[in-house]
């Protein structure tokens, strides 16, 4: 295993100096004045404010390992695809476009060696005392909070989103480390009744054994710590793949792990570029040697993961698309209502999948709802993520950029009327207008696609009834939204959303300590809470016949 830098002097672990030593121990330079640039260079990334100085020192890669990734030189940013290193794929800045480092492709040998390897180290990991696996799991949660700085900028770096956002996810995302950590400690079995006298019946809960996760690019870290702490607290190790877009954040987090103890064939990281993603996804997915897979991603990717893993009969957790109703009541408190309007849809720049894709506004209060709205959405500010005042970042690519633009045209075109936005931003790149448009009818694109983008769509409603039939009318089932302040109008309309999650009087649903999910085409199973352990868990059940006395 990994271990930190020691320390001396009694320094604590996270002092500037122990990010130094780790530095000057991964710079390949002869000379004393050349490691001593390189440590100094550290110490003034990590006294910046500016991600755009971060992005081109040695601390950018401080957790990401020499032998996956390395930096690209200041005068290099911005490096054609033809010019990235043999074997290494890029990752830039969503924010200006530009290669912020270059990352080791691994492809199909590699995720057989990973396997091979991480089969032998579970055998160990599930024999292991539990308080064992709790405290190794708790030393990576610390490790996760002292380096919340550093995992912020880079996830920023690579992400986009505003430093304020990736600061929340390396808690939120600490949060599941911690939570499952406990939750090992509670892996309970049963015991049932006997229909003898000699009888004896038990039930033990077991590692389902290997598994997988493959994660998205909106929440780099958030979304590998939910699925493997999860995995590793009942006693299975997991293989993740992270997205082609964020993997550098995978990259710290795993390294964060080892050097918290964790053995490193436990969660090995398998970078891949998006045109290898398709084969290894299926190799990962047909091999039989992983007895589980976990999915965040879009419904249609999710479905052929899901074809592809019956062939072995995996057990499989599915978080995929979403198309979230936000109804506003006529009673509802409407300063609260606009103001988890704006938590759950421009979080992320409205790229999550938990974000209110379509908006229900009583007729009533339509008009007042939509000014204090409009209000509320000019003050936002649109920008690169590193600059404090930034409250909403880049969308993640130009491919992100061109599907939003095209749903708001295509609303446009259908006779949506656009109260503010609806154009690519002044910004250029990958920055669009936060835009709120109202729609005539339930037919259009923008009604009927995700949006994953800083989009409002508005629409009126009359009754109850007539609400809940249009909030249904969807194949998706993720989360809703309500608001009101009657407590019967809130019991008929939760019990009647078909949905994994209703969010009432509130835009933020995420918490580790409930099961986060959906119904319908929005997935299987649950993450968080004590049943995100049961994902990861197999039953037996003993019968035991007792000789006669």
């Amino acid at each position: 295993t990994t271990t930190k830098p020691q320390k001396t002097n009694n320094e604590p672990e996270t002092s500037i100096m122990s990010l130094v030593r780790k530095a000057i121990r991964g710079i390949h330079h002869n000379g004393t004045d050349q490691r001593f640039t390189a440590a100094f260079r550290v110490m003034q990334a990590r006294t910046a404010s500016s991600v755009g100085a971060f992005e081109t020192s040695p601390q950018l890669l401080q957790w990401c390992g020499e032998t996956l990734v390395r930096g690209v030189k200041e005068e290099g940013l911005g490096t054609k695809d033809d010019e990235v290193p043999h074997g290494f794929f890029s990752v830039a800045n969503p924010a200006t476009n530009r290669a912020v480092a270059f990352v080791r492709q691994t492809g199909v040998s590699d995720a057989e060696t990973a396997i091979t390897a991480a089969v032998e180290a579970g055998r160990e990991w599930k024999r292991l005392p539990v308080k064992q696996r709790r405290d190794i799991l708790q030393q990576w949660a610390t490790v996760l909070l002292s380096e919340q700085d550093y995992l912020s900028k880079l996830m920023t770096t690579e992400q986009g989103k505003p430093l304020a956002e990736t600061a929340g996810e390396v808690a939120y995302g600490t949060s599941f480390v911690s939570w499952f950590a406990e939750e090992s400690l509670r892996m309970y079995g049963e015991t049932h009744p006997p229909s003898t006298p000699t009888q004896r019946l038990m039930v033990t809960r077991e590692p389902v054994g290997l598994s997988v996760c493959i994660t998205p690019w909106n929440f780099p870290l958030a979304m590998i710590t939910r699925k493997a702490a999860a995995a590793l607290a009942a006693g299975c190790p997991m293989v993740v793949k992270p997205s082609p877009d964020t993997p550098l954040t995978a990259i710290a987090a795993a390294e964060m792990a080892y050097a918290a103890g964790l053995p490193r064939e436990l969660m090995p990281v398998l970078p891949v570029d998006a045109p290898t993603t398709p084969e290894v996804g299926k190799y990962l997915a047909t091999h039989p040697s992983v007895r589980k897979l976990s999915f965040t991603g879009s419904t249609a990717v999710g479905k052929l993961l899901a074809e592809q893993c019956a062939s072995t009969v995996k057990r499989v957790s599915l978080e995929l698309g979403g198309n979230a109703p936000f109804i506003v009541c006529k009673d509802a408190n409407l300063k609260e209502a606009v103001a988890g309007a704006i938590a759950c849809k421009f979080r992320n720049a409205g790229q999550t999948c938990v974000c209110a894709n379509r908006f229900f506004v009583h007729r009533s209060v339509i008009d007042q709802f939509t000014s204090e709205l409009i209000e509320a959405v000019n003050n936002l500010n649109v920008g690169p993520g590193y600059n404090t005042d930034v409250t909403v970042g880049p969308l993640i690519n130009s491919v992100a950029v061109n599907k939003v633009h095209g749903l708001v045209c295509s609303a446009v075109a259908d006779g949506a009327e656009v109260f503010c936005g609806g154009n690519l931003h002044s910004l250029g790149g990958n920055f669009y207008e936060p835009t709120i448009l109202r729609t005539a009818n339930d037919d259009t694109r923008i009604s009927k696609e995700e949006i994953f983008g800083p989009v409002v769509n508005l629409s009126v409603f009359d009754s109850e009834e007539e609400v809940i039939q249009r909030a249904n009318d969807t194949r998706a089932g993720l989360v809703a939204y309500l608001y009101s302040e009657n407590v019967g109008t809130i019991y008929r309309l939760a019990e009647a959303l078909e949905y994994g999650m209703v969010g009432i009087n509130t835009g933020i649903v995420s918490t580790e300590v409930a099961p986060f999910g959906g119904m319908k085409e929005s997935g299987l199973g649950r993450e968080g809470s004590k049943h995100g352990l049961d994902e990861y868990t197999e039953l037996k059940y003993w019968s035991l016949n007792l000789p006669n006395p």
